[in-house]
């Protein structure tokens, strides 16, 4: 049983992608164009924005974005340790420094409570990551960064289509990063990512930014010094398709995670996922804690044919590429006993009933209650 199945998802959809990728040959624009353009403005409307930029991937996006609002050597960008590394490689290839807060055990998400004790004169920027589908408590956080002038930008990376409070991942910050990865829930087939904002200076800057500084109105005359991020037009094509029918993959993705939710909640041994109030949850990753024998439960599982992931086992702070910092074993003790912890079961549209059953019941074999 596969953690994760593109096949499944491709086999429904396969004759739709196939004309688009048709379009796109006969068109004959390969990089930029038509596609990419009507992808930022189908997802500016799907996320009630005024702009939406593409560009080649989810860390391109962060790292973009934290370019246009000027961070660099000397600046201190705020984030959580509990995520994959681009978010902080990002801040750390901008010349600045990554700052950790810890998460909240209960949702993944930074500790909007710890923040203010770690803001400084050289504190920039405020980079939540929406981690597994759920958004981070943009309230506390966007109070803290007016009270402090601060920029806020979303690493939505793993939440494309999450909302609180009915907004949408990426829009209540100053800029929003999506991934389109293609294990995301809106994913491409390769690399893609976007960025989105209400902000025209900034997306203006960041248009100059993803294409080398090159004027718009002349690409060989070279205002600012960039980078080449831009988005296939293959890929958005296809990203164009999958949009469609990405709210019902959703909810079925929501239906699926009550359903294990009703199966697990008898395992004593076991947290269940916890969506917050005021949260709509796309279930990027179905995340449990196990709070005994995690490895032994994964091990478990993979003997009986089922596949597990593990996000993260290892926190930032005590990665090797961040040992600079200074961060030591013990100082954001929820990130890492959540590390220790944390195991995710197979989730995604197609996933069948069937094949969800077989996994709660290994699991509660596994705990003796069955």
């Amino acid at each position: 049983m596969k953690f994760f199945d593109l096949k499944k998802q491709h086999k429904q959809i396969a004759s739709e992608i196939n004309s688009a990728i048709k379009r796109v040959f006969d068109n004959g624009v390969f990089i930029g164009g038509e596609e990419v353009i009507k992808f930022e403005k189908e997802v500016a409307n799907f996320c009630n924005i005024k702009f939406a930029l593409a560009v080649n991937s989810g860390t391109d996006a962060i790292f973009l974005s934290l370019k246009a609002l000027g961070v660099q050597e000397g600046d201190e960008v705020i984030t959580a340790p509990f995520t994959f590394i681009a978010t902080a490689e990002a801040i750390a290839n901008c010349g600045a420094k990554p700052v950790f807060v810890d998460i909240d055990p209960v949702n993944f998400n930074i500790d909007v409570e710890q923040i203010e004790n770690k803001i400084t004169k050289k504190t920039k920027v405020i980079l939540p990551v929406h981690i597994f589908g759920q958004m981070a408590d943009m309230d506390k956080i966007m109070k803290l960064a007016h009270q402090y002038k601060l920029s806020v930008v979303e690493d939505a990376a793993q939440s494309f289509g999450a909302s609180y409070k009915e907004k949408k991942a990426g829009t209540i910050g100053h800029i929003g990063c999506y991934s389109f990865f293609p294990s995301k829930n809106l994913g491409a087939y390769g690399d893609g990512g976007m960025i989105i904002t209400n902000n025209k200076n900034i997306a203006e800057k960041i248009k100059l930014l993803k294409s080398h500084g090159s004027s718009p109105k002349d690409k060989y005359k070279n205002l600012i010094l960039g980078i080449n991020s831009r988005l296939d037009s293959i890929q958005a094509a296809i990203l164009r398709v999958k949009l469609k029918h990405f709210n019902k993959w959703m909810e079925e993705k929501r239906q699926k995670a009550d359903f294990y939710n009703k199966g697990l909640s008898e395992i004593k041994k076991i947290i269940l996922p916890q969506v917050l109030v005021n949260n709509k949850h796309t279930y990027h990753q179905y995340s449990i804690r196990v709070v005994t024998e995690r490895n032994s439960l994964r091990n478990f599982l993979k003997q009986a044919g089922v596949s597990t992931m593990i996000y993260y086992s290892l926190p930032l702070h005590l990665q090797p590429a961040f040992k600079y910092l200074g961060y030591k074993k013990g100082d954001f003790p929820n990130s890492e006993k959540v590390s220790q912890e944390v195991l995710s079961l197979p989730l995604y549209p197609e996933f069948s009933q069937a094949e969800q059953k077989l996994v709660i019941n290994k699991i509660k074999r596994f705990f003796k209650v069955i």
